[in-house]
């Protein structure tokens, strides 16, 4: 079943699929993989199947709710939707079920598509990585010992094994890049504010809300799907009248290649990834790409400060906050050391950095550079094994120098996935635009992806051992044989 929602939506429309039997697949594929990957939190398989025969009943009746008519998708256990738990990866949350819908849920439901669970997150979307005290670790279905990446950890890994075509995730950090960049698989922090996010987050000047998928091209029917404002968010932009699906010129664009930003060294396997895959694109789009090398300083203690004390303050407001786990607490705790002398100066300065950002898409369109200079790391770590991070509260800035700047300057960033290292795990192209240019960005990818990771291997589709879970440290893999978007064959 070729799993793009391109295809899958043209099937579904023809009446050559079912959205029943899309519907009975992913939770096969749940229910076979979800013991050993851990991407779901919740399944809803009872409501799902009969939400899918309502689906089937209106399309033979030639009456299609949208264009994501009976299609499942996963959505990131932070987002909330109505009379469903939305436990946060938190223990603090565990019976937690709000009242209403969060708007890029409701987008997508609208659409037609249906909600087949929620997908694992760090607790609060705290970190990068996928290791989780409330669910357990999140793996990689390329290989199960390591980090899916985080905090959109379930919706990246459920999205590799092809448990669902299409999943919600959030980004305050990189938290739908560095989860795309670690299972190979697309996902595009647009503008802040290009699609909105509620409810209100302390961090609401970092944080983004946004569809993730197999492909550019699938998510540039998302994006159209999911932007525009929304009332309930004050930092929600307009629609910018855009089709995101639409195929523009990228001859003329200023292309800049960063192979790094701030000295870190990148891992060589990383960097020998990326460009080729940089050459390719040059190549295949015919177009030039020069060496940038931004001078600025690397504004991890301005995103820290943000952070923490954002967070660790809205939160820390609970009277007893034992109930979290040991690194979220830990940010709260770490929260008390700031004041509002110190929240301010950090503004003041990403106000800067922010500038100094802007300055540089003066002279190119868009910016190339690896998403995660790292290759995933164990499952259960915060950071690789040895790494010594800059921070002693969130130790996965310290790998993730790449993303959180993005975040502070608001402008679109997307991870595409660009081959693959001599290991066989994915790598990620970040591509960067100027600030309000998500259309060109999507653009790009769309054009871009038809050159890079195009002979894709399949994932490492992890089968269950004798209660569905295997042995982390030796799993049972099953290979199964796919193509380039997905299909098994």
């Amino acid at each position: 079943m070729d799993f793009s929602i391109l295809a899958l939506r043209s099937a579904i429309a023809s009446g050559s699929l079912t959205s029943e039997a899309l519907v009975q697949e992913c939770l096969a594929r749940i229910k076979r993989l979800n013991p050993v990957v851990n991407a779901f939190s919740q399944v809803y398989e009872v409501e799902a199947l009969e939400e899918a025969r309502a689906c089937d009943r209106e399309a033979a009746q030639g009456r299609l709710r949208g264009p994501l008519h009976g299609i499942p998708m996963g959505v990131k256990d932070l987002f909330f939707v109505a009379d469903r738990l939305c436990q946060r990866g938190s223990a603090a949350y565990r019976n937690f079920a709000p009242k209403a819908t969060a708007p890029i849920v409701q987008r997508m439901m609208d659409a037609g598509s249906i909600m087949i669970g929620k997908t694992t997150t760090t607790e609060m979307g705290w970190s990068g990585s996928s290791n989780s005290e409330f669910y357990g670790p999140t793996r990689n279905p390329w290989n199960p010992d390591l980090t899916s990446g985080g905090s959109s950890s379930g919706s990246g890994a459920a999205l590799a094994a092809r448990m669902v075509p299409i999943a919600l995730g959030s980004d305050g950090g990189g938290s739908v890049r560095i989860p795309a960049a670690f299972c190979g698989i697309f996902a595009m922090k647009g503008s802040l504010g290009r699609v909105p996010a509620w409810p209100w987050s302390a961090t609401e000047m970092l944080s983004h809300a946004g569809p993730m998928s197999l492909s550019a091209k699938d998510s540039a029917l998302l994006f159209n799907i999911a932007k525009g404002p929304d009332p309930r968010d004050h930092l929600a932009l307009p629609d910018d009248g855009e089709d995101y699906t639409e195929m523009r010129s990228v001859k003329t664009l200023r292309v800049g290649f960063a192979p790094t930003l701030f000295g870190f060294d990148v891992a060589p396997e990383i960097a020998r990834v990326v460009n080729e895959a940089v050459g390719s694109i040059a190549r295949g789009l015919d177009i030039d790409v020069r060496p940038v090398a931004p001078d600025w300083s690397d504004p991890i203690d301005i995103f820290e400060t943000l952070w923490v004390a954002g967070r660790g303050v809205a939160y820390g407001a609970q009277a007893d906050i034992s109930s979290f786990g040991s690194g979220f607490r830990g940010l709260v705790e770490a929260s008390a050391a700031y004041d509002l002398g110190d929240y301010l100066s950090a503004m003041k300065v990403r106000a800067e950095f922010s500038g100094s950002v802007h300055v540089l898409f003066e002279d190119i369109d868009l910016l190339l550079l690896p998403t995660v200079p790292v290759e995933p790391f164990s499952a259960d770590r915060e950071a690789p094994e040895g790494f010594a991070s800059p921070s002693q509260t969130l130790a996965w800035t310290g790998w993730t120098p790449f993303t959180y700047p993005f975040n502070l300057s608001g402008n679109p960033a997307a991870s595409l996935p660009c081959g693959l290292t001599a290991g066989g795990l994915p790598v990620g192209l970040q591509v960067v635009g100027r600030r309000y240019a998500d259309a060109l960005v999507m653009a790009f990818c769309q054009q871009a992806e038809d050159y890079v990771f195009k002979n894709k291997i399949p994932p490492l589709v992890v089968a269950g051992g004798k209660a569905g879970w295997g042995t982390p440290s030796n799993p049972t893999v099953e290979m199964s044989s796919w193509n380039s978007t997905g299909e098994h064959s």
